[in-house]
C-alpha cells in the first residue's frame, strides 16, 4: 500500500518494523473461505492472480491451495514479506514483490485475478489503488475486496465474534474504526468510478482461528498479533480487555472458534 495514501492511529501497528514480520502468518484461511471463493470465480479461468497487500501470504496460499497455479503476492513492508516468503515456502507457484498498492509495478493486463483482503481500511482514499486494479486486470478479470464494514466490526460479543468485545469494553475504538471503514456504497461507487462493472457484494463468516482453550485465546490478545487495532490500547488497557474477554467467556473455555464477518464484493473489469 502507498505510504502516503495510508490511515494512521495514535499507536498504531507498525508494518515496517522487522518486530512484526510474523505479525500476520501462523494460521491457515478458512475452508468457507476458500468455498465461497470457488463459488464466486471460474477457477479454471484464472492462471494469473495477484495478492494486493498479501501481508503475511495467509491467502496467497489459499489461493494457491484452490488451484490457481500462479500468484504474485505483493506487500508494501520488506519485514512483512519476508515473513510471507517463509509462510509460504512449501508453494513453487508463489512469487513475492514489494510494492505499493497504487503502484504495483506489474504491467498492464498481466493477471486474471486480484485479491485485496483487509487491505482498503488502512487507505485514506479508495481511486488511485482501484485504478491501478482496472489497469492490471485482463479482461473480464476479477476483483475481490474484501474487508469489514463498520457494521460487520461493531456486532455484538460472543464466544465466537470476540471482536466485538474490544468495542464494549473501549467504545473510543468505535471512533476509530468510523474513521477507517469504508460502506458498501462507498466500495462500489469507487470501482464504477475506476470502470468495473458487475459488481456484487457478499456477507462471509469466516472463521478466523480455533483455539484449544481461553488461555490460548487471552495470550493471542496479549500479544496483539494480526489485530491492528489492538496497537490503538496501552498495556495497561490490553491488559483489561484480556480480563474483560475472560469474564464474558465465562467458564466455557474449551474449543473457542472465534469467526469475524466480512464483506466480500465482486467486480468484473
Amino acid at each position: 500500500m502507498n505510504d502516503n495514501n495510508t490511515i494512521q492511529g495514535g499507536n498504531d501497528l507498525d508494518f515496517h518494523s522487522k518486530d512484526n514480520m510474523y505479525s500476520y502468518t501462523g494460521r491457515d484461511a478458512d475452508t468457507a473461505w476458500k468455498e465461497k471463493i470457488r463459488e464466486l470465480i471460474d477457477i479454471p479461468s484464472i492462471h494469473h492472480a495477484a495478492d494486493i497487500g498479501c501481508g503475511g501470504g495467509i491467502y496467497s496460499k489459499a489461493l494457491a491451495a484452490i488451484g490457481i497455479p500462479f500468484i504474485i503476492a505483493i506487500d508494501s513492508s520488506k519485514p512483512i514479506l519476508d515473513g510471507a516468503k517463509n509462510c509460504c515456502s512449501r508453494y513453487p507457484g508463489i512469487s513475492f514483490q514489494l510494492g505499493l498498492a497504487d503502484k504495483t509495478s506489474l504491467e498492464s493486463e498481466s493477471v486474471d485475478l486480484i485479491l485485496s483482503r483487509a487491505l482498503i481500511h488502512h487507505l485514506k482514499r479508495l481511486d488511485s489503488v482501484f485504478l491501478e486494479a482496472y489497469r492490471v486486470l485482463n479482461s473480464n478479470g476479477y476483483y475481490l475486496v474484501q474487508d469489514r464494514t463498520l457494521d460487520d466490526c461493531l456486532l455484538e460479543g460472543s464466544k465466537e465474534h470476540i471482536r466485538g468485545y474490544f468495542f464494549e469494553a473501549f467504545p473510543r475504538l468505535k471512533e476509530f474504526e468510523k474513521k477507517r471503514r469504508y460502506s458498501i456504497d462507498d466500495i462500489k461507487t469507487s470501482l464504477q468510478q475506476a470502470g468495473f462493472k458487475e459488481m456484487e457484494a457478499h456477507s462471509l463468516w469466516e472463521i478466523r482461528k480455533t483455539y484449544p482453550n481461553k488461555q490460548a485465546l487471552l495470550d493471542e490478545i496479549q500479544s496483539r498479533a494480526g489485530r491492528s487495532i489492538l496497537h490503538e490500547l496501552s498495556d495497561d488497557e490490553l491488559q483489561y480487555l484480556s480480563d474483560y474477554i475472560d469474564y464474558s467467556i465465562g467458564s466455557d473455555t474449551k474449543n473457542i472458534v472465534e469467526k469475524d464477518r466480512w464483506t466480500l464484493i465482486k467486480a468484473v473489469k
